[in-house]
């Protein structure tokens, strides 16, 4: 799209959104924000809480639509778009990792993996998919734990699954809502190693929100938020 680069996937103009309380009035937990996010670069949100640190991740992950200002997701416009398109577009092109793991207790490793690619637009034969799984889980350093169920694997092998799973549809970014918040320091460094090293390889767009000023300081740029506005952008020179 016309002054939009190559290499630009995510650009958001004058954003604002806003929540309805309890007794009717709005509070608003994005102000006029403006970002550009390139393929193949790192991002980290910072900020105390109530910043609208987690309003804005949800909009640019297409989980909240309910906003005013210009988003362009590779140069479509997702105001113009349909719930449905919407829906179709996030599947197949972005992937989450949340805090908590958000990995399904009675499923093995290998189909928590697997999920997305039963709901992505492209149809994947059995034979394929188990060529994807097989793949991520070695990329991931767990292969031996295919098998296995949520409840038997430890806090970094939990989160290691959920970034196979964020990545079998080979998402064009990957969101991430305190990926290392409920692991050690040692193994959050370990996670975040990963995630830049299938970013780099993959070119992949990787956006997270951190409280941790240690991993935020592994990303290109950072944008510090406060009050919903993003006060500052701090750029890996």
């Amino acid at each position: 799209m016309k002054g939009i680069s190559e290499k630009t996937l995510i650009k958001i103009k004058d954003l604002k959104a806003s929540v309805k309380l309890n007794n009717g009035d709005r509070l608003t937990t994005v102000t006029n924000a403006n970002m550009e996010l390139q393929r193949g670069r790192s991002y980290a949100i910072v900020g105390k809480s109530g910043s609208g640190k987690t309003s804005l991740i949800s909009i640019i992950g297409l989980l909240n639509r309910e906003y005013e200002g210009e988003y362009l997701y590779d140069g479509i416009s997702i105001s113009a778009l349909k719930d449905r398109d919407l829906s179709i577009l996030r599947a197949n092109n972005i992937g989450f990792v949340f805090q908590n793991y958000s990995l399904i207790k009675h499923l093995r490793v290998w189909e928590n993996i697997e999920l997305p690619l039963l709901y992505a637009k492209k149809s994947f034969t059995a034979k394929q998919r188990h060529e994807i799984i097989t793949g991520l889980l070695k990329s991931v350093g767990l292969e031996s734990k295919e098998n296995d169920y949520p409840i038997n694997l430890s806090g970094g092998e939990q989160q290691r699954v959920a970034i196979a799973r964020a990545l079998a549809v080979s998402p064009e970014a990957i969101l991430c809502d305190e990926p290392t918040g409920a692991l050690d320091k040692k193994t959050g460094t370990q996670i975040m190693e990963l995630l830049h090293s299938v970013v780099k390889e993959n070119g992949i767009m990787l956006l997270l929100v951190t409280h941790d000023p240690d991993i935020a300081d592994t990303c290109d740029t950072i944008f510090e938020m406060d009050g919903g506005r993003i006060t500052c952008a701090k750029n890996d020179t």
